[in-house]
């Protein structure tokens, strides 16, 4: 019985983890789609210069 639920807690942790590095691959999707967009999209300074769009 003991041996059953180690198999059975260890793919409990590996699907949860498996299911939370599919959200982090997905936000790490958006996040670089959002700085592609502002990379594209930024606005042009007063000197003709091109600024950036992030305050770092």
């Amino acid at each position: 019985m003991v041996p059953l639920l180690l198999v059975l807690l260890l793919a409990v942790i590996l699907f949860g983890a498996g299911f939370a590095v599919k959200i982090l691959w997905w936000v790490a999707l958006a996040v670089l789609v959002l700085w592609l967009l502002g990379f594209v999209m930024r606005s042009t300074s007063a000197g003709g210069g091109r600024g950036r769009w992030y305050r770092w």
